[in-house]
């Protein structure tokens, strides 16, 4: 079975609980030298795919204001 393109996009709140359950993990020397390294592997992984995840949002967002501003600007143009 295929994931649908939201399921394949990052879920950020997951995403975020496990880097902070790596980072705490990493805080309190739970970790040891072999389990760190696949441990820091994730972390990075994580770290790269919410800045990712975090820029796509960003660009909707400004795609929206765009779309939304100039239907404002339209709107204000029939009422004068």
């Amino acid at each position: 079975m295929t994931k649908t393109k939201s399921e394949q996009k990052l879920n950020l709140a997951a995403a975020f609980q496990e880097l902070e359950e790596i980072t705490a993990e990493f805080e309190h020397g739970e970790v040891d030298l072999e389990q760190g390294v696949e441990k820091f592997k994730r972390g990075l992984e994580l770290a790269k795919g919410l800045k990712q995840r975090l820029s796509e949002i960003e660009n909707e967002i400004e795609q929206v204001k765009v779309e939304y501003a100039s239907e404002v600007d339209v709107t204000e143009a029939i009422e004068d």
